[in-house]
């Protein structure tokens, strides 16, 4: 995942002494059935079918240390099993809110993925990737 816009802008304007910047206390992993523009938009999300965004507490444990510019989930992330289908999958995001809130990073899934009624969708320890660009 890249950084969006917003992000960007956080912590040039953070690191250059514009404004600092306080890390949210949980960040919140989200899906798209379309791709998301490094200014946060495109988002389409998943609707019913218990699809939630899954809230990570922004802790060491859960986001480790940063290693050449990157950094990658400290545990697995997943989402609640659907009771309905969530469509064809592209995209995964990270924000600061459950719903609408500040897109802080996104970027495609490695492989589109469809969701159907009784699937539950997870990101291992180390698959969401995110990167500095």
């Amino acid at each position: 995942m890249s950084f969006s816009d917003y992000l960007e802008n956080k912590l040039l304007d953070h690191a250059f002494g514009a404004t600092a910047y306080s890390a949210p206390a949980t960040l919140y992993v989200g899906l798209s059935t379309t791709p998301i523009a490094d200014d946060g938009s495109g988002i389409t999300e998943p609707s019913g079918g218990a699809y939630a965004r899954v809230a990570v507490t922004n802790s060491p444990a859960n986001w480790p240390a940063a290693v050449g510019g990157a950094k990658a989930n400290g545990t697995a992330v997943t989402f609640p099993q659907a009771t309905a289908g969530w469509g064809t999958l592209t995209h995964a995001f990270v924000s600061d809110a459950a719903s609408g809130g500040n897109i802080l990073a996104a970027g495609a899934l490695a492989t589109s993925r469809s969701v159907n009624p009784g699937d539950t969708l997870r990101f291992d320890t180390g698959e969401i990737d995110l990167a500095l660009d």
